[in-house]
């Protein structure tokens, strides 16, 4: 009798995508002329706020947008944040894109300019350019070459490395430093590994396994690369994209000495510290100097602050400034405020969108408007298709009707917990059924109806 063989069944290692809020965003859904597809991109609607923010794309990749400001004015649920979500998918992950709520700016730590300051500086990109000397090949031999400690004893130390690079012109023996042998031992360099290493600093870099391996059965995954072209000895253009606030806290960290005080002191100041202005004036010489030589290309970004009726008085007069410094990302703002004090300046008339006048003639305001009938059914239909949900057609209506009637978020939101009642009630398939749906409503209220609540009642605590 032939004996059973176990078989197990092995789960995929998949992660599984959590729907989000704009989880269905692509962009913004334009044609080739600029002009907004009824539904594209995950977009419904919205046509001429989509189009408008097609023009800021255009101009930020055209590097003529930097040191303006776009704000995006309407009702919660009109899809301001999506907007701009969107616009960093069309920018792509070249440009630097910071996004921040109006309240984030608050810290016991860092003061609320300084906050500010930090995030303008990480929406703008440094791309920088070097032509390095570089030694790059496939690695066919490896031989650390030992000689009598100097110290005495019976220890021997590492004098020389001899590696040999081999490309698709040649082979090249190199004899290294013993410091060099280090970086190869962190990068975990083996024969028949592609590896380039830069003259002048001796930094090694692995680039990946010799394709003439790829019918190896590793249990590694490898990453296999074909042998480099050309001579193994070469100049090679690195390009690195870094942005300003990452120049500014390599300069800030105090670069303390090897003793035990210096250490311990490092370690004792776990605080965030302010940058000065002085060292960043400093870096944008630097920036100035390396853009002027053709080193460096700037690359503006963009900062989205939402709910920015959030910044008090003194922030908005930072921001204002802020503005008309050289380096300057371009600035989204999204309020859904309409005519209301500005934060810090109560004694004052109220002013629109909760941002001083001064500020307000500075920006080019695109308003977002609330959506149809028909809009807001066919966005509950991209949700359910996302979510992977089946309705009945009624229950599908009175959602679409709770959109209207109450507010679109609401109605999204009732979703995944009718799905979850489906599936208890026993439905076919976990469709969702009207009755599903009727019963989420008298479960969870709404806004308007849990204030009608308190208005009848007097409240919570008396």
């Amino acid at each position: 009798m032939a004996t059973q063989v176990p078989i197990s069944e092995v789960k995929g290692t998949s992660r599984e995508n959590r729907t989000a809020a704009h989880s269905h965003i692509k962009g913004l859904g334009l044609n080739s002329h600029g002009f907004a597809i009824p539904q594209s991109g995950g977009f419904v609607g919205q046509a001429a706020a989509r189009e408008a923010c097609g023009l800021v794309v255009d101009l930020v990749k055209a590097k003529k947008m930097s040191g303006r400001a776009v704000l995006l004015a309407g009702g919660p649920g009109t899809g301001k944040t999506a907007l701009a979500l969107a616009v960093s998918q069309e920018l792509g992950t070249k440009v630097p894109f910071c996004p921040i709520v109006g309240s984030e700016i608050y810290s016991a730590e860092v003061k609320k300019t300084e906050a500010l300051m930090e995030n303008f500086r990480r929406a703008i990109g440094l791309r920088v350019k070097e032509t390095k000397d570089v030694y790059e090949g496939e690695v066919v031999e490896l031989t650390p070459e030992e000689a009598e400690n100097p110290l005495g004893g019976y220890g021997r130390t590492i004098s020389h490395l001899l590696i040999t690079l081999k490309s698709a012109k040649g082979t090249k023996k190199l004899r290294l430093d013993p410091s060099i042998y280090e970086a190869i031992q962190k990068e975990r360099v083996r024969l028949g590994d592609v590896i380039y290493i830069e003259a002048n600093t001796g930094a090694v870099k692995r680039v990946g396994r010799s394709d003439a391996y790829a019918t190896e059965f590793d249990l590694e995954a490898e990453e296999y690369v074909p042998i480099p072209k050309g001579d193994v000895h070469k100049k090679k253009e690195i390009v690195q994209d870094v942005t300003l606030h990452d120049l500014d806290v390599a300069n800030a960290r105090p670069q303390g000495g090897q003793d035990i005080m210096s250490m311990m002191g490092q370690l004792m100041k776990p605080k965030k510290t302010e940058i000065t202005e002085k060292l960043r004036l400093e870096i944008n010489k630097v920036v100035s100097k390396y853009i002027d030589q053709g080193v460096a290309d700037l690359v503006p970004g963009v900062l989205f602050i939402d709910e920015v009726h959030m910044l008090d008085i003194e922030a908005f007069t930072f921001l204002n400034r802020a503005l008309e410094s050289p380096l300057s990302p371009l600035v989204i703002l999204a309020s859904n405020r309409g005519l209301t004090h500005v934060r810090g300046a109560e004694s004052l008339p109220a002013s629109a969108h909760g941002i001083p006048s001064d500020v307000l003639t500075r920006l080019l305001i695109i308003t977002t408007h609330p959506y149809s009938p028909p809009e807001i059914n066919s966005i509950i239909r991209a949700r359910l298709r996302l979510e992977g949900l089946s309705v009945a057609d009624d229950a599908l209506a009175k959602v679409s009707q709770l959109g209207e009637k109450v507010s679109l978020r609401y109605a999204l939101q009732l979703l995944a917990p009718a799905s979850v009642l489906a599936k208890v009630n026993g439905r076919e398939a976990g469709t969702i059924a009207l009755e599903d749906v009727d019963e989420c409503e008298g479960l969870f209220l709404d806004a308007r109806r849990s204030a009608q609540n308190l208005a009848t009642t007097n409240g919570f605590i008396s």
